[in-house]
């Protein structure tokens, strides 16, 4: 099916039979969406649970037809001439397979919102600033969007953070510009995206089960990088600035780094952020001081320069960058200060659920008691380049989890004189036995931090579970003292 202009597309949606599969969260917007605008949808998904029926007589209200059980997902429906596939789904699912090997095709549901952006007053289609990058999406779109607020814009974010994408595309007052979040599985399923900024933060070896390797990750991720979009890269990430400087037809290549910048781009410099890629010279941007917590942590600096960069290039004023970096907090289980006993700060950094945004967590303290742990996903190799960059902070370590073992392992090998304690409960309960062993190995001026490096599911609903689970022992801890 032909893409032509945003308009024609969404007049071609009228009477034309679409698949959306997958009822997760991104699927119900999605097949609503598609209704309102007079397409013939088909929603498919292999649950055929209470909540799912309750859903499905929902979405009928709607105009859609909703087929559940795992038959419904291993054949496209008749007469279908468009799917908009859930992110998650690979491309090796049968009904996916069956679709792309009839020439149907197959949008996710980012796609589909693009093509739908609505027009301005001025004309032109609702321009997009995006952000990509293994960890730290999300409080960088956040930062991106106040600073567009700041600077007097009707700016939302979209993506993990706040409405998705495609309500906020078909809303009846949308905003003049959206900040993006977007994943490597949703860039997968892209093909005519065009941001007018978009940036990668960094490049680590994640889902490598659906993308088979960090390779076509790091593709998918570069699909971000569109012809005639700035490209933003990240100095201090080889696959990020490498990615940025490949990209074919972007309009200009920008670099952030956490040193001093040089020509063409934003870094740190007198305790300042500093712009030397969109003003005359180096234009001060905000200071270092008061950005998420205090001190801030390395990583949110660079989070911090790239919404900063992205703002810039849609010319958004210094002042206005400053202004909503003053007023950023970090969401909940993101470096977060839980409390401070005897002299020893604890903090919740439970988002961390995978080896590079544990590296990054550590850095950001000199002594650090560290609880590790869940399920892991990655090689052993990543838990060895972790524990080798953060054995000179360690103090000691406290891991819990179903895969403690292997990291475990990676520490004897790799910071054998560092002191390892393992808490084997298999239920909620653990936590306090966690906060405790880590209490006893910390000194007053320690860190103790939560960033296990695994995912949680082997105990916990989530990262926020794990990170409430934390600071409540925290707050027992200090009770009773």
């Amino acid at each position: 099916m032909g893409v032509g202009i945003a308009g024609d597309f969404a007049a071609s949606l009228a009477g034309l039979r679409v698949c959306v599969a997958g009822l997760g969260v991104s699927g119900p917007p999605t097949a609503r969406a598609l209704a309102a605008r007079g397409a013939e949808v088909t929603a498919v998904d292999a649950g055929d649970d209470d909540a799912r029926r309750s859903l499905a007589r929902e979405l009928a209200g709607t105009g859609v037809r909703a087929l559940l059980g795992p038959d419904a997902t291993r054949a496209v429906p008749p007469g279908t001439g468009l799917v908009v596939t859930s992110p998650g789904w690979r491309p090796d699912q049968p009904l996916l397979a069956a679709a792309t090997a009839a020439g149907i095709e197959v949008i996710g549901d980012v796609e589909l919102a693009w093509r739908l952006r609505p027009v301005r007053p001025d004309g032109t289609r609702q321009p997009w600033l995006a952000v990509t990058g293994t960890n730290g999406k999300t409080t960088t779109v956040r930062m991106l969007a106040a600073m567009l607020r700041a600077a007097g814009l009707r700016a939302a974010e979209a993506g993990n953070v706040g409405t998705p994408v495609i309500d906020l595309v078909g809303a009846a007052d949308p905003p003049e510009v959206l900040a993006v979040e977007l994943s490597s599985f949703q860039l997968h399923w892209s093909s005519t995206l065009r941001p007018a900024a978009a940036a990668i933060l960094n490049i680590a070896a994640h889902h490598l089960d659906w993308h088979g390797d960090i390779d076509a990750y790091a593709a998918d991720k570069a699909k971000i990088f569109a012809p005639g979009t700035i490209a933003i890269g990240n100095a201090d990430d080889p696959r990020s600035s490498a990615l940025a400087q490949a990209a074919p037809g972007t309009r200009r290549v920008v670099r952030f780094r956490l040193g001093e910048p040089e020509p063409g781009e934003l870094g740190v410099s007198g305790g300042y952020l500093v712009d030397r890629a969109f003003g005359d010279g180096a234009v001060r941007l905000a200071a270092v001081t008061g950005i998420g917590a205090e001190p801030p942590a390395p990583h949110v600096i660079a989070n911090a320069l790239a919404a900063a960069a992205l703002a810039r290039a849609y010319g958004v004023g210094a002042a206005a960058v400053a202004s909503a970096l003053a007023g950023f907090r970090p969401d909940p289980h993101r470096i977060a200060l839980v409390g401070t006993v005897g002299g020893v700060d604890f903090v919740d950094d439970s988002k961390a659920s995978n080896p590079h945004a544990a590296a990054a967590s550590l850095a950001a303290f000199d002594s650090v008691v560290w609880i590790a742990g869940g399920q892991f996903k990655g090689a052993d190799a990543d838990l060895d380049a972790l524990v080798t960059r953060a054995a000179p902070r360690l103090r000691g370590v406290v891991l819990l989890g179903a895969d403690r073992d292997r990291i475990a392992r990676a520490l004897a090998r790799h910071a054998p004189q560092v002191p390892v304690v393992e808490a084997t409960g298999t239920d909620t309960g653990v936590m306090d036995i966690v906060v405790a062993k880590a209490a006893g190995l910390a000194v007053p001026g320690d860190t103790v931090l939560l960033a296990p490096a695994a995912q949680s599911f082997d105990i916990f609903r989530d990262y926020p579970a794990r990170g409430e689970a934390f600071a409540a022992a925290v707050g027992r801890l200090a009770a009773g003292r």
